[in-house]
């Protein structure tokens, strides 16, 4: 049986990913209290279902304690178990509330919509570590739809590698765990022809690798994730996220992120993604 928990702060686009995972064939359960969910799956096993998805919100928190144990007791039982925990930023989240004019779950009439924010995120503190985490703070819909899709198609058995793009002037993605800065290199987006390109593009490569400073930090920063990958595969980590960020994101992040992703894909499992071109 595959079991997807989904979980994250409201807002941050927990319901869209239930309903791809929804249309892609998963049996979907929204808003599940934890103490349900070995129920629920026995349940569910009995009659047949080999696909589900639920969804686990800060109203659960109680019994956010007993998580590692029941996911560990599920995988015991042979279930492919996944956790993906979506975030944002607070500023847009409380964009996306303000837009829509939801109540956040949390607020109340002692309670402002940030201060809901923050202890939501306290109650989902414990959870994160145990995830694979997507910050969807500048994400479309569309590209959540993308990334998840994307996210699901990989082989579980092995580590994920996913190396992701970003500009430095939008903030650094919440869901890395290796960041890399190379915004000390020649930049393209001051050159009139390079400027309304992207890293993709072979005029934009040719620039950076005519720099033997670009040259040397890829090659730096390749030796670097090859040196520690074993480390993080021997921790048993499903996923691990390289970020490397630029001055916008558009350019040498984008270069660098697809290069690597090119260097790794021969030997390991390999995602790229790029937030500001998302």
């Amino acid at each position: 049986m595959q079991i997807i928990l989904v979980s994250g702060l409201s807002g941050s686009g927990k319901s869209i990913a239930i309903a791809v995972l929804e249309d892609i064939g998963y049996y979907c359960v929204d808003n599940l209290p934890l103490a349900m969910l070995q129920p629920l799956v026995d349940c569910l096993r009995l009659e047949g279902h080999e696909r589900i998805a639920i969804a686990i919100d800060a109203r659960s928190s109680t019994s956010f304690a007993q998580l590692p144990a029941i996911t560990e007791a599920l995988r015991a039982e042979g279930a492919d178990l996944r956790v993906i925990f979506l975030e944002a930023k607070t500023l847009s989240l409380v964009k996306r509330f303000s837009e829509t004019r939801r109540r956040h779950p949390l607020s109340s009439d002692s309670v402002s919509l940030q201060e809901a924010i923050q202890l939501e995120r306290e109650r989902l503190a414990d959870i994160a570590p145990l995830a694979h985490r997507i910050d969807t703070s500048d994400l479309s819909p569309s590209a959540l739809r993308l990334w998840i899709k994307e996210l699901i198609g990989q082989d579980r058995s092995r580590l994920t590698l996913l190396f992701e793009s970003f500009g430095f002037k939008h903030g650094i993605p919440l869901d890395a765990d290796l960041v890399f800065d190379v915004r000390c290199l020649p930049n393209p987006h001051y050159v009139a022809e390079l400027r309304p390109l992207t890293g993709r593009d072979q005029p934009v490569q040719a620039f950076l690798e005519a720099s033997p400073d670009a040259m040397s930090l890829l090659a730096d920063i390749r030796t670097f994730v090859e040196n520690w990958l074993p480390c993080f595969i021997r921790d048993h980590r499903a996923y691990l996220t390289v970020a490397i960020g630029c001055t916008g994101g558009q350019h040498r992040s984008v270069y660098f992120a697809e290069t690597l992703a090119a260097a790794f894909r021969q030997r390991e499992q390999v995602l790229v993604r790029h937030r500001e071109l998302a």
